[in-house]
């Protein structure tokens, strides 16, 4: 909707929108109030139930697999089982609880606020009917769901994890191994980079904390009075006049993480001198942290450039000092680079959510699913196994490894800088989801995508990795499906079976998320029901035509005992029909 202009408008249109506001938050209130223990006590017991039940099998389960690894060494494998798994372990349960307990009744009471506002959106019907009912059983709903990936992370994706754990050999033929020799000193540089690091990095962020709060202020009543950012949509309004109130609040939160974060910087002291096998590297590495916090906060709050601190030098490998730096540059460059909210609104720059990229993989998998079903190359065993949770891998990870393919396929032939993940979308890295854990899959994604360009692969040779992606290099279902022959090259064939293999592992990487797997039983279930409908159809064809060889046979039989060739062709056009 288009803002009022004019200073007089925008306030009568303000004045007039407030006791709708107000009544609103009464309302949503109200049902959050009501819903709130509810949900607390739903989703705090539920995953409590899950977490404690499964707690014993964590344990002897983790401890197996570390002791079984091939990637960590003897002396690596005790300090790990003594000093590490205890503290994760006994902490885990905790943690788990306390979080389910904060974040039920948080949820159970903002959900149902939030969805009385959305409930006047435009181009919804009954917007008073909607009002009264949003946000009370999809809040419920919603609850149950988050229990559900919680069952799901506790069960699969963490068992996924430690499998990987105790089945993967070493990389590179040697495990990973802790040296004795240098712990006292790496330990003595962690406690020095602290003592150092805290107290200099909180004074930092207090001598800042004027300037982001005057800052912040600017900004805020900037864009009120532009009508520009959160302020403009007037639903907004109200929560962004409240975000002025409490910007005091979200700098005390500033100081207090960048406090928090400073005892994981001064405490990485230890991993540098551990590294490097030298502690005056160390003590380097102490002087630099407060140089990249200095110039990092200096970045966010558009401050001049450049540190008052020193950065002395703290790797002996020059290339890789110049890969961190080049990479931090890179980072603050992107920071500073990005758009603001009132910019991207006014050039439609759409900077596309994880949530949104799952949600075009998963209805590519429906899709091509339903397609494979009718060609038969999923069969009823494949989708049997998913649902009764034995992890059939051509569905769980074939399927979802082809639909990439097929991405990377078009992306390569079209020459695209990013990636094609639907008809209309390209993945770039300037409209790419801002989570740190989203490049760890995109950026191994976009050097396949240069890898399968750089190989031209012919239409056959398409058609093989497809197919060694979905059935998992499955030699027999490849030879049963007859499928186009493998390169004649083995270095050709080599290379395909290594992209297929690193495709796979991306996929299974994927299918560890929370909200994965909840939402992948929901594609199973659909291919089962399409195979269902397509399996009782042939049924019934089947047996319209034997009833209709039984109806011709009869008439065959009575044509012979008549001896009349009326009958006989009247049996024919019998048959025929």
């Amino acid at each position: 909707m288009e803002p009022p202009t004019g200073f007089s408008a925008s306030l009568l249109n303000f004045i007039l929108f407030l006791p709708f506001f107000i009544g609103l938050l009464l309302l949503g209130t109200i049902k959050g109030v009501f819903l709130c223990p509810l949900i607390c006590l739903l989703v705090s017991i539920a995953n409590s139930a899950i977490i404690l039940g499964l707690w014993p099998a964590h344990v002897v389960w983790t401890y197996y697999c570390v002791v079984r690894s091939r990637q960590l060494g003897p002396f690596l494998k005790l300090i790990i089982c003594i000093c590490v798994l205890p503290i994760l372990l006994i902490s885990l349960p905790v943690v788990g609880i306390v979080g389910s307990i904060i974040g039920g009744a948080a949820f159970g009471f903002f959900s149902p606020i939030f969805a009385t506002f959305e409930a006047i959106e435009e181009g919804k019907e009954d917007k008073l009917f909607h009002c009264f009912t949003d946000g009370t059983w999809s809040t419920i709903d919603r609850s149950c769901m988050a229990v559900m990936d919680v069952k799901n992370v506790s069960f699969h994706s963490y068992f996924s994890v430690m499998d990987d754990l105790r089945q993967k050999g070493p990389p590179n033929g040697k495990y990973y191994e802790i040296r004795l020799l240098y712990l006292p000193g790496a330990v003595l540089a962690a406690i020095i980079g602290v003592i150092v690091d805290v107290p200099v990095i909180s004074f930092v962020a207090l001598f800042k904390a004027p300037y982001m709060l005057y800052k912040g202020w600017c900004r805020l009543f900037h864009d009120l009075i532009g009508r520009e950012g959160p302020f403009l949509d007037t639903i907004c309004v109200p929560f962004a006049g409240l975000a002025i109130l409490l910007w005091p609040l979200a700098v005390a939160g500033a100081v207090l993480a960048s406090w928090l974060a400073s005892f994981f910087l001064g405490a990485y002291a230890g991993i540098v001198a551990y590294q490097e096998s030298s502690f005056f590297l160390a003590l380097h590495y102490t002087v630099a942290a407060l140089s990249f916090y200095d110039e990092y906060s200096n970045d966010i709050l558009d401050m001049p450039e450049g540190s008052c601190f020193p950065r002395p030098q703290y790797r002996r490998n020059v290339d890789s000092s110049q890969r961190t730096a080049r990479s931090s540059s890179f980072s603050r460059s992107s920071l500073r680079k990005a758009p603001s909210r009132s910019h991207s609104m006014k050039t439609n720059i759409t900077e596309l959510k994880s949530l949104e990229l799952f949600d075009c993989l998963f209805k590519e998998c429906h899709n091509v699913g339903e397609k494979m079903v009718s060609e038969g190359l999923i069969t009823r065993k494949d989708i049997e196994e998913a649902k009764s949770g034995k992890g059939n891998r051509v569905i769980c990870i074939g399927l979802p490894a082809y639909c990439l393919l097929q991405g990377l396929l078009r992306s390569a032939k079209f020459n695209s800088t990013g990636l094609l993940i639907g008809d209309d979308t390209e993945l770039t890295t300037s409209n790419r989801p801002r989570e740190v854990f989203f490049e760890w899959f995109l950026n191994p994604l976009l050097i396949m995508k240069e890898q399968i360009k750089a190989e031209n692969l012919s239409a056959s040779e398409e058609d093989y990795l497809s197919k060694l992606v979905l059935l998992n290099g499955d030699a027999e279902r490849l030879k049963d499906l007859s499928v186009v022959p493998p390169p004649e090259s083995e270095v050709k064939r080599a290379e395909l079976d290594a992209l297929a293999r690193r495709l796979q592992g991306i996929t299974n990487s994927m299918t560890r998320f929370p909200t994965y797997k909840r939402r992948f039983d929901h594609i199973v279930k659909s291919l089962s029901d399409e195979l269902a409908e397509k399996h009782g159809a042939q049924t019934m064809t089947r047996s319209k035509s034997a009833f209709a060889r039984l109806i011709s046979l009869t008439s065959f039989k009575g044509t012979r005992a008549n001896g009349s060739g009326q009958g006989l062709e009247h049996g024919r056009d019998l048959q025929i029909s």
